[in-house]
């Protein structure tokens, strides 16, 4: 694969790296590529939530699908898209519960780089999509990786809030048992797209939750409003 894993993930990531799934899939892409196929996000990207959240600093992982296949949308954390890029409508839905939840208003920008530095692992099952096309790289082998991550997490001893949020993200947490210990916090939901929200995902209210079992805990709560701080 020719993604660059940072150094905090290495020892969690390398023994899969190494698996004939995973290198399979990094000679996949380079040959989808080579043919002309467009991969999001682009490359130097797909690990980006590795790189602004790593292991010890996890307080919560937040689990969708794969990412954005539009145009510039998406940039390698679940959910989120750069500044200047217009609000994707499932993310819209996140703004909206998130403002019912907590009364914070909508930000600017879709940009949740501040969500990830503060200890928010924002994954997709799948880290890369072909343009256009929701789902076009699931079960190709990013499984493998994003697997072992959450497992890894789900793993350490620290209090840790999960959010599961629609179908695909279900059924690979229930695969993972250490997801199940007693310690953690699991909140399952409908996926927030415009196709599903309002069949349980609006009034689920996660932030609040998150917030009170992370201050239960010791674990501080997340500033889910703007600039990463702890509180």
């Amino acid at each position: 694969m020719s993604e660059t894993v940072p150094e905090s993930w290495r020892p969690v990531l390398e023994p899969v790296l190494a698996t004939a799934e995973v290198r399979a899939l990094g000679g996949w892409l380079r040959a989808e590529e080579a043919a002309g196929k467009v991969i999001y996000p682009p490359r130097g990207q797909r690990l980006r939530a590795l790189e602004l959240t790593p292991p010890e600093s996890v307080r919560a992982v937040i689990l969708g699908q794969d990412p954005y296949h539009g145009p510039g949308q998406a940039h390698g954390l679940a959910f989120s898209v750069p500044e200047g890029v217009k609000v994707p409508p499932s993310l819209v839905n996140i703004f909206k519960e998130l403002r019912a939840d907590l009364g914070v208003e909508p930000p600017q920008n879709g940009n949740l780089e501040h969500w990830a530095k503060a200890g928010v692992l924002l994954l997709n099952t799948s880290l890369t999509v072909v343009a256009g096309q929701a789902g076009s790289h699931a079960g190709r082998g990013w499984e493998a990786l994003t697997d072992a991550i959450v497992a890894s997490v789900a793993a350490r001893t620290e209090p840790t809030a999960f959010v599961l949020w629609g179908a695909h993200a279900q059924k690979k947490a229930r695969a993972i048992p250490a997801l199940r210990s007693p310690h953690h916090l699991v909140i399952e939901s409908p996926h927030p797209s415009p196709l599903s929200a309002h069949r349980g995902f609006f009034g689920s209210k996660p932030f609040s939750r998150i917030n009170a079992f992370l201050e239960a805990n010791g674990r501080g709560t997340i500033d889910w409003s703007g600039p990463a701080r702890e509180r």
